[in-house]
């Protein structure tokens, strides 16, 4: 058990058989009346936000989350298969599960899978992944502008703007925040 003035962003907390991680919290004292703090929590199991408001005199039951690194072998229709590199262990993942991070997957990329109590709860990505461009036209002479940006075909079949000058064999890196291209690897 925490007191809810104690709690930091990136807390896992536990209320009502439910799983949140503190995503943002302030402590506010009007001028009447008495302190509370306000939260906004990310439901774990779920990915919905909720926004709620606590006296600063309530204790939160808190979760241990225990995070595993993970390498992603292969995709079998909406099933994904990664497996643990020290226990040899193999967790499957639903597509569901995986939200949009799915399409940045890529055979034998290292990830973190996130577990409660041995539930599976999700995946997390590396900031930026390389990847190898398998198709891209060829940037036009003359189209010189700095913004200039064209299609390229990645090896995991995913597409991103490129600038010009990026051809096909080269390395990328790819931001998986936003899913937009950085810099040549």
């Amino acid at each position: 058990m925490i007191n809810v003035n104690d709690i930091k962003n990136g807390l896992t907390i536990k209320i009502d058989n439910n799983l949140y991680q503190v995503i943002e919290f302030q402590h506010v004292k009007p001028g009447k009346g008495s302190a509370f703090v306000r939260t906004k929590l990310k439901n774990l199991r779920t990915g919905t936000t909720v926004e709620t408001t606590y006296n600063t005199n309530v204790k939160l039951e808190t979760a241990h989350i225990e995070k595993q690194t993970m390498q992603f072998l292969y995709s079998q229709g909406d099933e994904y298969c990664f497996m643990n590199m020290q226990t040899y262990d193999q967790v499957e993942l639903k597509k569901a599960q995986l939200g949009e991070d799915y399409k940045f997957l890529k055979e034998n990329l290292e990830v973190i899978i996130s577990f409660y109590e041995g539930e599976v709860l999700g995946m997390i990505l590396p900031d930026k992944i390389e990847y190898k461009v398998t198709k891209s036209e060829p940037g036009v002479k003359g189209n010189t502008t700095s913004t200039a940006m064209k299609d390229a075909e990645l090896e995991n079949g995913m597409v991103v703007k490129v600038p010009m000058f990026i051809e096909e064999g080269e390395n990328i890196l790819v931001s998986t925040i936003d899913g937009k291209y950085v810099s040549r690897a």
